[in-house]
């Protein structure tokens, strides 16, 4: 009898994980190192409604999804293009289904997820024998990320109160639409994406700049390196000094200049008739002068 309950178990946790991978396009492989049942029964509640977490053993995992791609021989076809289908991608998590893990499966943003988890910590002192998951600083720095804690450090953090870990579900591959990645890439935003483009997109002009090879990446420079000389004749034009103000006012109105030519002429013309008024007027008193004495007489 226990034997059949055991049974029953297993098939329906079969059942379940297939269920699970065929309604959930995205899931997390996540590690459970420390993490206790009490924790868990509280990351589960906070996830209610938007993801699903599946813990159990590894070669349970690994045997139901085996079983399903080998028990429905259409997943094992390719669509058209090379593509395949999201149930054949599935195997693909088998490589990674080792320690101590389980999934998380959501149809929710995947980034929104992996803020809930990681606010699902819990402070914990530090036991001989595990691994720090950060660095220990007090004064002088006493355990660094990635070594293994000993009974002397232990102790020591113990009787000074402090707990400097937090354990929780850490996430250790993604697995969306078939395509498994690494945590990190969920860190990169749209912001990101275009300051990289950009980036990629002045490396690029910068290359055909120098080599004189027009693209459209380099024609917009190009275009303003042409402008520049008429920019700068502009710029001196437009620099103020008074030969400059004069040009600049014949250029915007050179009407006005020659309206004004002929006034100028006229103005100088009676001053030009009075210097030839003084010098008649010399002229008949030298005469006057003239009509006395000669000089021999």
């Amino acid at each position: 009898m226990p034997r059949e309950d055991r049974a029953t178990w297993k098939s329906n946790y079969f059942l379940k994980i297939i269920q699970l991978l065929d309604d959930y396009p995205k899931c997390f492989i996540v590690g459970a190192d420390n993490v206790g049942s009490k924790q868990m029964q509280q990351i589960r509640m906070s996830l209610r409604g938007k993801a699903v977490v599946l813990m159990g053993k590894n070669t349970m995992m690994r045997k139901a999804i085996r079983g399903h791609l080998e028990n429905n021989p259409a997943l094992e076809k390719l669509l058209l293009g090379g593509m395949m289908t999201n149930e054949r991608c599935v195997f693909r998590l088998l490589p990674h289904i080792r320690g101590n893990v389980g999934f998380v499966f959501t149809k929710e943003d995947l980034t929104e997820i992996r803020d809930m988890l990681l606010a699902n910590k819990v402070p914990a002192a530090a036991r001989a024998g595990a691994i720090a998951p950060c660095d220990v600083l007090s004064d002088v720095q006493l355990i660094k990320t990635g070594d293994k804690v000993g009974a002397s450090e232990a102790t020591l953090l113990n009787m000074l109160n402090i707990s400097p870990f937090s354990f929780g579900l850490i996430i250790q591959q993604v697995f969306d639409n078939g395509s498994i990645y690494n945590p990190e890439v969920l860190d990169i935003t749209e912001e990101t994406l275009h300051k990289r483009f950009l980036e990629g997109v002045r490396n690029v002009a910068s290359v055909c700049l120098q080599i004189g090879y027009p693209t459209v990446a380099s024609l917009p420079h190009s275009i303003i390196n042409g402008y520049k000389p008429q920019d700068r004749h502009r710029h001196l034009c437009l620099n103020s000094f008074p030969l400059a103000e004069k040009v600049k006012a014949f250029l915007a109105d050179p009407s006005a200049f020659a309206a004004a030519a002929p006034a100028v002429t006229e103005a100088a013309a009676p001053a030009a008739a009075a210097p030839a008024k003084e010098e008649a007027k010399e002229e008949s008193e030298e005469s006057d002068e003239d009509m006395g004495f000669g000089l021999f007489d």
